[in-house]
């Protein structure tokens, strides 16, 4: 599989909108294009799914480990012409002081090259010194050419290509300029959503075309081995309600292929708009319920969902869905939620947690006690519980819900403000409980 990365020195470079642009003209071309993003993202994924038409899955090594990475890559390029990843942070950055989590060990795991996106604001011949400086860090990773982005003029860019071609032999495929139209809002928890944006794919291909070297790039993709073998869905046993809309919509699609492989028939609904559908158990995701409190409150599931929670339905939810799930969730004023969970939620100004997770869980829906589960949080809101509340998850790293505690229970309803990936933790377990609710 022709494989590419699309990293930056630092956050902040362009390098979603520089991948964007790749992803939209290699497609236009007619070829089929298998977007990936490194780390824990729900956001940018959906920008890659709504310009290539297939999902995009995130890499992420220290959610999933190597292998974990090997077999998600394999499984989604299958059918692809080429694979298009965006890198996370810089090309360096990962957990602490090592590289596990960062885009160079990605890099290293696939075999594939790197294509360095430098913000070449306020710099020029010192872009030189930037490109060898990150071609010659580490080297196990490829550097196969720099794209610089937010030029000011053609004679500015002109003189990066020319400092970077001078530094060393290192190819230049291009500068963007800092005044593109394609920029997507940001708010709390990153940029919108694919789904709340319009913008002009054939426009994407276009700037991308003039302002990079599309041929070279693809030139300088590297073969990647596919050949792991293929899981298949297993025949369904059980039904699983999984909700999905504007206020629900942070999901790995890797966690569907895991149900389904494990023999769950997945019915998507919206809470704020549907009627629970008839299942055997509920997956709710993140997302941005706060967005969303008055039509949630109003919606036609709250109180069902309350219903079968209190009747042992499997039930679980993830950041955003611990809101709703709670009595009542406060914004610019209360709002009611389902109340399957004996707590209360507001919305701060201020950031309460960002960053990787590692619990050991007691008996739950979700894991074995004594499983280690490694996830991610990122939450603008505090849940206060009551006082006799049951907690499945003690966190060794991360915030959780409140005194190094997480995964609110009641009944078979499990809520966390901890995200997962079924390469860190199992399903088996939760479909297992749904398909003996249906037994009963």
């Amino acid at each position: 599989m022709k494989t590419i990365i699309i990293a930056g020195t630092h956050s902040g470079t362009g390098k979603t909108t520089v991948s964007m642009g790749i992803m939209a003209a290699l497609a236009r071309r007619g070829l089929t294009v298998q977007p990936f993003k490194v780390g824990p993202d729900f956001i940018d994924p959906t920008h890659h799914t709504a310009i290539t038409g297939r999902y995009s899955r995130n890499l992420d090594t220290y959610l999933m480990g190597a292998d974990g990475v090997r077999a998600s890559f394999s499984k989604a390029a299958r059918g692809a012409d080429v694979a298009v990843i965006e890198g996370v942070m810089g090309l360096f950055d990962g957990l602490g002081v090592g590289e596990e989590g960062s885009t160079a060990q990605v890099a290293k795991i696939l075999g594939a090259p790197v294509v360095l996106v430098i913000d070449a604001r306020g710099m020029s011949r010192s872009a030189g010194a930037v490109a060898r400086g990150f071609r010659e860090f580490d080297p196990g990773v490829k550097v196969c050419g720099v794209i610089a982005n937010r030029t000011g003029s053609e004679r500015h860019a002109s003189n990066i290509r020319d400092n970077i071609n001078d530094s060393q032999d290192i190819p230049f495929f291009g500068a963007l300029p800092k005044a593109t139209r394609f920029q997507i809002p940001g708010r709390h928890l990153g940029l919108h959503m694919a789904h709340e944006e319009n913008y002009d794919i054939s426009g994407l291909a276009d700037m991308a075309e003039a302002s990079i070297n599309i041929d070279g790039t693809l030139e300088s993709a590297a073969d990647v081995d596919i050949s792991n073998p293929q899981e298949d869905d297993a025949e369904p046993s059980c039904t699983v309600g999984v909700a999905l809309d504007s206020a629900f919509c942070f999901y790995y699609y890797d966690t569907f292929d895991a149900m389904r492989s494990l023999g769950a028939r997945l019915l998507f609904f919206s809470p704020m708009h549907d009627r629970v559908p008839d299942v055997d158990g509920i997956y709710m995701g993140g997302g941005y319920p706060e967005l969303h409190a008055g039509a949630l409150e109003a919606g036609p599931a709250r109180e069902r969902i309350k219903k079968l929670s209190g009747n042992s339905l499997p039930v679980y939810g993830e950041c955003g869905a611990l809101l709703y799930l709670a009595g009542s969730l406060e914004t610019d004023r209360e709002y009611k939620m389902c109340g399957a969970l004996d707590s209360s939620s507001r919305m701060t100004p201020t950031l309460q947690a960002l960053g990787y997770t590692e619990a050991a869980a007691s008996n739950c829906i979700m894991a074995a006690g004594g499983t280690r589960i490694r996830g991610h949080e990122f939450h603008y809101s505090l849940t206060e519980c009551a006082s006799d509340s049951r907690f499945a998850y003690v966190m060794n790293r991360g915030k959780g819900i409140e005194d190094g505690k997480d995964g609110l229970t009641a009944h078979n309803t499990l809520a966390s403000y901890m995200h997962t990936h079924p390469a860190a933790m199992s399903f088996d377990r939760f479909v297992a409980a749904c398909r003996a609710y249906r037994k009963k």
